[in-house]
């Protein structure tokens, strides 16, 4: 079975280019650089990290788009997401809305969609 990753390409396109972009010009960015990361530990360079972060995700959309580098943007974005995941959202329990608010799942559901894009083999439940 030949897999079409298009549509889950220009998914993650989207989230990851929207998601940086608005940051960068809702100064939520150097908010995160401030507010969150120089408060547990990263300070002084909190936000030159969270910068980093999201240039990362920028890299990751022209990947994406090019098809190159993609090992290297997709391992960096994922160990970004765990990352998020153990510092922010396990906290919160699972649920980004619904039964809780800010959970893991969105985070899961990123790293499980851009493995499927590395890996496109079916791995399970082949026929």
């Amino acid at each position: 079975m030949k897999k079409n990753l298009t549509f889950l390409r220009i998914a993650l396109i989207v989230i990851f280019l929207v998601h940086s972009l608005a940051g960068m010009f809702n100064n939520g960015i150097n908010d995160f650089g401030n507010l969150y990361l120089n408060q547990v530990g990263f300070a002084p360079l909190g936000v030159p990290l969270a910068w980093f972060i999201k240039l990362s995700h920028i890299a990751l959309v022209f990947s994406l788009i090019t098809n190159k580098y993609l090992k290297f943007t997709f391992l960096v974005t994922i160990l970004i997401l765990f990352a998020g995941i153990f510092m922010i959202h396990i906290k919160e329990g699972w649920f980004v809305v619904g039964g809780g608010r800010n959970g893991v799942e969105f985070n899961f559901l990123l790293i499980l969609c851009l493995l499927n894009i590395l890996y496109p083999k079916e791995f399970f439940m082949s026929k």
